[in-house]
This record gives structure tokens, sequence and C-alpha cells, in this order.
């Protein structure tokens, strides 16, 4: 059995060896060394991953495809993730997450076959399987959460442009004030003031929003 330990960052900035020293440190718990280690930046929403793909390419079965938590494997849609596991278990590789403490138990030394034994490590591959599946779900689905938050605020941001448009001079915003203090339209403000009437309605909005606060 091989330990091939995957890192994976998001952007080129970010540092995609940030966990390496943590994953060998609990490779060595377990009894093992690393054997190979295979680090990228790219999207965990991609599955253009060639590092990732080339350590399934150098794989044997039983060997340990070793991670800091699932969402370094995988933000993937539902299709893609299913593509990925699909390929992971061709090539009889075992998937073990730091934040996946029941597959911790793949690093553990083989033992000879009994009917008992043999029961339980199916037993425990299965549940294993469930939660890589919850915990992939649970990864695109914070993933999809951010791009949803990140696309209001940029609506948010160009909304609050828009209405703000160009700012209003210091000077003319205080005499449109003096104007509106006498009870003068909008319009007639405009015309005095020199300005439009819609620079006249935002002084007036900004006024009131001052004084609610």
């Amino acid at each position: 059995m091989f330990i091939r330990a995957y890192l994976r960052a998001s952007t080129a900035d970010q540092d995609a060896n940030r966990a390496k020293q943590q994953l060998v440190e609990f490779a060595q718990q377990h009894g093992h060394i690393i054997a190979n280690t295979y680090t990228e930046n790219v999207s965990g929403a991609s599955l253009q991953r060639p590092e990732l793909f080339r350590l399934l390419d150098d794989a044997h079965p039983g060997d340990v495809l070793l991670v800091e938590q699932v969402d370094r494997l995988s933000r993937l849609t539902e299709g893609d993730w299913k593509q990925l596991l699909g390929t992971i278990k061709a090539k009889g590789v075992k998937v073990v997450a730091l934040d996946l403490p029941t597959s911790h138990m793949a690093m553990a030394p083989a033992k000879t076959d009994s009917t008992a034994d043999a029961f339980t490590a199916r037993i425990i591959e299965a549940i294993n399987g469930m939660l890589l599946d919850m915990l992939a779900a649970v990864a695109r689905k914070d993933y999809d959460d951010r791009l949803r938050r990140q696309r209001q605020g940029i609506e948010k941001a160009k909304d609050d442009k828009r209405y703000q448009g160009k700012s209003i001079d210091q000077g003319k915003h205080a005499a449109i004030l003096a104007c509106l203090a006498k009870d003068m339209s909008i319009r007639e403000t405009a015309q005095v003031t020199g300005t439009s009437t819609a620079t006249v309605q935002r002084a007036k909005k900004l006024q009131e929003q001052q004084s609610a606060s």
C-alpha cells in the first residue's frame, strides 16, 4: 500500500502546500510515510485536475489517496463527482480524509481475512462511501452559496452606484437644502440652483437618510 497525498488550492496566490506537514504527520502516526505528493492550484469545482489524475494513473489497487479535507478533492457538481468517484473506485484506491475519521481505518495494517473481518470491512467501506458523498455534496453547496452571495453583493453594489450617480457638489448641495427648507418645489429648486431635478431629489433623499440615522 502506497500513501499518495493530494494537495489543492483554488488560486495561484494561495499556498497549496499549506497542509503538507499535517498530512506527513498524520501518515507517520499511522505507521506510514507518504510515497508521493501531488500538488496543484485549481478550482475544486473543476474536473480539469492534471495532478489528481496523474495520481490516479500512478496508483495501484489498495493505495491511499490522502487529503486534508474532502473539499480539497471535490466541490464538483453531482455529475462530475460521480465521474471522479467512478475513476477512483475503478483504480481500487481508498480515499482517506483528515475530516472523515471513519476513513482513517484504511491506514491500518492489513489483517488476515476472516469472515467477520471481511464483513466489518465491507460495512465500513459502505459507511465511508455514504459519508464521502455527503461531504462532497456539502462542499458543493458551500461553493454554490458563496457564489450566490458574491453575485448578490455585486448586484447590490451596482444598484447603489446607479442610485448614487455623480456626487453632488457641496456648495450646490447646501444651496439645494436651503431652497428646500424654504418650501420651494423640486423644480423651482433645480432652476434656482442650476441643477437637475434628479440632483435635487438625490440631495433631498440623502438628507432624509442622514436625519433618520
